[in-house]
């Protein structure tokens, strides 16, 4: 087996059970991003991805990097930022970086089609700008339980590093 078909079949499986379990119950168990992050360092060790342990370990920073501030702003919960961080270990760091832009397009048109089912569609762009204008000053507004505007972004992640994989 190839190296690359290696790292797409992990990231199919890893990205797959942690978007359905996110679907089913809105978390991404720390069971998960831990045991993908501990496969892609095993795999880096034999190369079997493509890439060693230190571009694994690069991997899982530059993913961790790149989600925390959404995390810290309140748009992403820390099983997000895990899940991208484990899947950099498969990836590199490389790979990772297009896999977080592919996972955030792939997440704002997941969050348009949610907010238009709820009908939310004018409060979740207003919302939106204000979070990004004060810097983080709404979180509270948008972390209230009330405003029903969470959902499941693993399957965003998911698909964002399965493009990457491919190589797209």
């Amino acid at each position: 087996m190839s190296a690359r078909t290696v790292a797409i079949s992990a990231v199919a499986l890893a990205g797959g059970i942690s978007a359905a379990i996110d679907l089913h119950t809105h978390r991404v168990p720390n069971w998960l991003t831990a045991g993908t992050a501990a496969l892609g360092i095993i795999l880096g060790g034999f190369h079997s991805t493509g890439i060693g342990v230190g571009a694994a370990a690069a991997g899982f920073a530059v993913g961790a990097l790149l989600m925390l501030p959404g995390h810290l702003l309140g748009g992403t919960g820390g099983g997000d930022v895990k899940l991208l961080a484990a899947l950099g270990t498969l990836l590199g760091p490389g790979r990772i970086f297009y896999a977080f832009w592919y996972a955030a397009i792939a997440g704002g048109a997941l969050a348009v089609a949610v907010a238009v089912r709820r009908g939310l569609l004018q409060q979740t762009f207003s919302r939106t700008a204000a979070l990004v204008t004060t810097g983080g000053g709404n979180v509270a507004d948008i972390e209230h339980p009330s405003s029903n505007n969470r959902f499941a972004f693993a399957p965003a992640i998911a698909l964002g590093a399965l493009v990457a994989a491919l190589g797209f």
